[in-house]
């Protein structure tokens, strides 16, 4: 995890651009860089680190003895980077995974080298050899870039927009900053100026395809029957390989537990594998919630279980309410359950970057949308339909949950990995027939919870828990996390505001006074940039007005929460 930052053909002094650069210094505590390109006056690199792989030559914009005419500067990690070098033979300078990037270009172009990552990753490469610039972003956006490009051909690029919102530029009308679309690559000129042109935008893979480099991966071609004994041994064997190839870290790795199922399979595998590969210290797992939390007494069974080095993080309802505008602020969105969902996890980092030496942290993001977690799914009309919204949330997601556990992480210096985003896991358990994936006898994650039954991987209670929205089983049942949010914000939006809310704010209008608050809050850092959140995160299927899961009336509690 690391912030980059690019300019090519700025107006400006450099030196007042730089400070923009400086807004994303939290995704890289250890070091940062800034780099004029050699012969292009114009055109720089700035990049914030976090030492994770290579901490001597791991410093970017990264440049090699073989390709100098090469410039790479990336938030990533590559997790088949030894693999590529060992199939291809390539003789590499660094142990850096990033190193890879280079190599794979020079021999096979830019759109071969993008499908043959298996990672998490954005990219910025510039090739002054061929005056190209070439850009990219991972399958589901886990690593965030945003994208400013004049009529006149300036380009700017930074992981958050935060670090472009005051770049400055000749043109008289406001450049539009956007997301850089995942599992897409753009390449474009670069002319004397410095200035560039797009000349192609493509994706390289999307969710349902088998991805490219399957064929190197360890993990063999799979047996294609649909015998369900044999889907389950499939769907075991593909977690836990995109669990240990996630183990490749200098810093020490931990997990947040949340006590539900996916984060405890997560931790689970965690644990057993990092026995297997001898790591020098316990898996340390983090809980958060109020004292009476479901979420924590659920944790604390779970973490009791495999027997990780258990942090519990309790908060006040306070506490909470204090961080929510710094919430806003770093996860550049006003979607409610994301701001809802993201102080806790917010808190917890804070928690682990001032009281533990936990860098590389692991989470459950992407099985609810990938596996049909969500409790509208059971009212889904048919199953063509369930499987249908589950590709959606997928390639939604860097809009929201894989925003909300990169920003909340980021804001504190700590990297995220998320093995249910793995290519071939979330390929393979999207090409199975669409009445597999759905729930099933009253049971969301079916076919999953079945895969680990019998193993005591995890406590069969926790196998068989009920969905509970991160934000919701914070606090207990008597009181969501959500209503003690309503009745704070309530005070501080008053009738005649909400009565305009459709006039001031057209575009995604809030309908209560929580959504106001957080639509205000987000309009004083990000001004006239609600584009970037194309629609609220809402459930399907059901009469919903509130995303909370508490909310609908399909919702049954746990007994005894």
């Amino acid at each position: 995890m690391c912030g980059i930052w690019a300019l090519f053909g700025s107006d400006e002094s450099m030196s007042v651009q730089c400070t923009c650069a400086m807004k994303i210094a939290h995704r890289g505590p250890d070091a940062f860089r800034f780099e004029n390109v050699n012969g292009f006056t114009n055109c720089w690199f700035g990049f914030h680190r976090l030492a994770i792989v290579d901490q001597l030559y791991g410093m970017q914009p990264l440049r090699i003895k073989k390709f100098p005419y090469m410039w790479l500067c990336y938030n990533g990690e590559i997790y088949n980077h030894q693999t590529l070098r060992k199939q291809f033979e390539f003789d590499c300078q660094t142990k850096m995974d990033g190193e890879i990037l280079l190599h794979l270009y020079d021999r096979f172009g830019i759109k071969k080298m993008a499908s043959l990552l298996d990672g998490v990753f954005a990219f910025i490469l510039l090739d002054t050899a061929n005056r190209k610039v070439h850009v990219g972003r991972d399958t589901y956006g886990v690593r965030p870039l945003f994208k400013l490009l004049t009529d006149d051909g300036f380009l700017a690029l930074c992981s958050e927009a935060k670090g472009l919102i005051d770049i400055t530029h000749g043109m008289g009308t406001p450049a539009s900053i956007v997301p850089f679309p995942p599992g897409h690559f753009e390449v474009f000129d670069l002319k004397p100026s410095g200035k560039v042109q797009s000349i192609q935008m493509e994706q390289f893979h999307c969710c349902r395809q088998q991805p490219s480099h399957a064929i190197y991966d360890t993990v063999e071609k799979l047996p294609i029957s649909l015998d369900e004994e044999l889907v389950k041994s499939n769907i075991r064997n593909l977690f836990e390989n995109a669990v240990r190839k996630r183990l490749m870290a200098h810093r020490r790795i931990g997990c947040l537990l949340s006590g539900g199922l996916d984060s405890s399979l997560v931790a689970a595998t965690l644990v057993k594998l990092a026995k297997e590969e001898k790591l020098p210290y316990p898996i340390q797992t983090f809980a958060i919630g109020s004292d009476d939390s479901p979420d924590i007494v659920a944790a604390r069974m779970v973490a009791t279980h495999i027997g990780s080095e258990h942090h519990e993080v309790t908060f006040t309802v306070e506490e909470g309410i204090e961080v929510v505008k710094d919430v806003i602020f770093h996860l550049e969105s006003y979607d409610i359950t994301t701001i809802r969902a993201s102080v806790g996890m917010y808190l917890i980092s804070k928690y682990i970057r001032q009281k533990t030496d936990s860098v590389v942290i692991f989470s459950g993001e992407g099985s609810d949308e990938l596996t049909q977690g969500y409790i509208y799914f059971h009212k889904a009309p048919t199953p063509k339909a369930a499987a249908e919204d589950s590709i959606r949330l997928m390639e939604e997601l860097y809009m929201f949950d894989v925003l909300r556990a990169d920003r909340t992480t980021a804001a504190h210096g700590l990297e995220l990995r998320v093995p249910f985003l793995d290519h071939r896991f979330t390929a393979y358990y999207l090409s199975l027939p669409e009445e597999m994936r759905v729930p099933r006898d009253g049971v969301e994650k079916h076919l999953l919870r079945e895969s680990f039954k019998g193993l005591d991987l995890i406590p069969d209670e926790i196998l068989w828990r009920r969905k509970e929205a991160f934000s919701d089983g914070l606090t207990s049942v008597k009181k969501s996390w959500y209503t003690y949010l309503q009745e704070h914000l309530e005070s501080m939006v008053n009738d005649d505001d909400m009565e305009e809310a459709y006039k001031r704010f057209p575009h995604n209008p809030p309908r209560t006074k929580e959504a106001y608050y957080y639509r205000q809050e987000f309009e004083k850092h990000y001004p006239d940039r609600a584009q970037w959140l194309s629609h609220y995160w809402m459930p399907r299927w059901i009469d919903a007005i509130d995303p909370s899961a508490r909310t609908l009336s399909i919702y049954k509690p746990e007994k005894d929460q």
